[in-house]
């Protein structure tokens, strides 16, 4: 780490691109200990996995990473926005899952997801290949909660959207978007140089090469927000396909970014919390999320030590 830039995210073992369908590419990169357990991990809506970097860098000398950004985020370009919506996050979350076996080869795998993509991952069908576990922070669900709580849920989801369609898409430096990021009143708690690696992850250079625009167009990250309440109500705790654990953000905090619930009743699932932790608990307290994937993998028998 360097104090201009202190998150250098070094360059991956291999680059992979896959389709999942005619207008969509997705990049797969490679990272970390090829012999060790493999973890595929991907991340929030309008984020980017390379974000991610200062929580996924503590496995990366155990265990065999496999990185990707959601579909038109990220490293990935983009592709029309008919297509952008979370049931096209699920297809590709099972599309991924097959893609990572016929380019590296099968072994057992652990899925770890934030936010989106694991909501996503817990309306997956998964098809003919499963994950062997499952560590998921802080889904956006809505699942077990009365009338009156879906309403709440909607509401802050369509709030959130509307805020988003008003963020502006063009940047003349990396500066001026952090400064203008729109969350950067919730980013209190971040380790230091997260803001940095935002730009540096969030935003492409434009057509010009003299100014910056978002990977993620914010009229594709506010059309998920708008229509992912709706699906997070079909998630069914009852039958999960692999063991799970679901690290939430602290339940007693304020909502932050998107609502969070408290998830104890979920009694099929592994469920825990880290005190005072907002939505962006991978990017305050990466040591603990690292330790609690290292725990539970461990406790699968999906290591050997």
């Amino acid at each position: 780490m360097t104090s201009e830039n202190p998150w250098q995210i070094p360059e991956p073992l291999s680059v992979c691109e896959v389709r999942p369908d005619d207008d969509t590419v997705l990049v797969l990169r490679r990272h970390g200990n090829p012999a060790g357990p493999r973890l595929i991990l991907c991340h929030g809506n309008g984020l980017a996995i390379d974000l991610y970097y200062p929580f996924w860098s503590l496995l990366a000398d155990d265990f065999d990473l496999v990185i990707y950004d959601l579909r038109n985020h990220g490293w990935n370009p983009v592709g029309p926005i008919r297509n952008h919506h979370l049931m096209s996050f699920v297809r590709d979350h099972d599309f991924v899952l097959d893609a990572v076996d016929r380019l590296f080869g099968e072994k057992p795998k652990t899925g770890v997801f934030h936010s989106i993509s694991a909501l996503a991952a817990l309306l997956s069908s998964y098809g003919d290949k499963q994950f062997s576990a499952r560590i998921l922070f802080d889904p956006p669900v809505g699942a077990k909660l009365d009338d009156t709580s879906h309403e709440m849920f909607d509401i802050a989801f369509r709030f959130a959207a509307a805020m988003t369609r008003r963020r502006p898409e063009r940047f003349e430096t990396l500066a001026e978007f952090v400064e203008s990021f729109p969350y950067r009143d919730k980013f209190q708690q971040v380790v230091p140089g997260v803001l940095d690696l935002v730009a540096r992850t969030t935003l492409r250079k434009c057509a010009t090469g003299k100014a910056y625009r978002l990977s993620c167009p914010r009229d594709y990250e506010a059309q998920v927000m708008e229509y992912a309440p709706i699906l997070s109500k079909m998630v069914n705790f009852d039958a999960p396909c692999c063991p799970t654990k679901i690290v939430g953000a602290d339940p007693m905090l304020p909502y932050s970014f998107l609502p969070t619930h408290d998830l104890s009743q979920l009694l099929k699932i592994h469920y825990d919390f880290l005190p005072e932790a907002t939505h962006f608990l991978q990017l305050e307290n990466p040591g603990e999320c690292a330790a609690a994937v290292r725990e539970f993998v461990k406790l699968q028998g999906l290591m050997n030590s």
